[in-house]
């Protein structure tokens, strides 16, 4: 039988150019949700860059005393997400706030509201992300608040075409209704139940919820 030593090249060259593409049409799709959004490029190079590196930032807030850590095993998997979860060794948890999952989205919101002139409209929507959203959400131990990605961004596009005064202020009203949903029911109002997850920083905006905030504004805008 004649082996082609040529193919196994072509196959991984294949996968290189699909790889390639795909990072291609993902880079090129998020650029378009932020059009929508009426950023240009340079501002949505610098939302994503300090989306990234923010991720990263937790300010601390407060400090409470929890109950004695109960041992975790080393992965949880919570909606088709797996998180790593890190060995605790000490008795307090840091309340803190994410700057890539919270702080971020939030100022990105306050400035469309700003440019296309929208405050009824955001604020009843966002409640009502933030109502079905709370009920979703769920304390993960060892990681934080976690929800399935997929319904903030469906309930805000469709609160978005349902209330935008025009096609224009639909994305900008599903954007932040997604964004600002999320973090005020996933998280700020399960300040409560920080202490059943067992880890040594629960990160507002962050964590298991920073996929939720990032991706629910995407998802949102591409559906409105």
């Amino acid at each position: 039988m004649f082996f082609n030593p040529f193919g196994l090249i072509v196959f991984f060259l294949l996968i290189f150019v699909f790889i390639f593409l795909f990072v291609f049409i993902q880079l090129g799709l998020i650029t378009i949700v932020f059009e929508r959004l009426g950023l240009n490029e340079i501002q949505t190079f610098s939302f994503l860059l300090l989306s990234l590196l923010g991720s990263g930032i937790n300010i601390p807030i407060k400090k409470i005393e929890v109950d004695d850590f109960e041992p975790l095993p080393s992965s949880i998997h919570f909606f088709g997400m797996v998180y790593q979860i890190p060995r605790l060794t000490r008795k307090n948890m840091i309340i803190a706030i994410n700057m890539g999952g919270a702080v971020i989205p939030i100022v990105l919101s306050l400035y469309l509201m700003i440019k296309w002139q929208m405050l009824f409209e955001p604020i009843f929507s966002t409640l009502l992300v933030a109502a079905i959203t709370y009920h979703f959400a769920r304390p993960v131990p060892g990681v934080g608040i976690a929800i399935p990605v997929f319904i903030p961004p469906i309930i805000a596009a469709l609160m978005a075409l349902a209330l935008g005064s025009s096609s224009m202020h639909a994305p900008a009203l599903a954007y932040i209704s997604a964004t600002m949903g999320t973090l005020l029911g996933a998280d700020i109002l399960h300040i409560k139940d920080l202490k059943k997850v067992h880890a040594p920083v629960a990160s507002i905006g962050g964590a298991g919820t920073f996929d939720g905030v990032f991706l629910a504004g995407i998802i949102a805008v591409i559906l409105s």
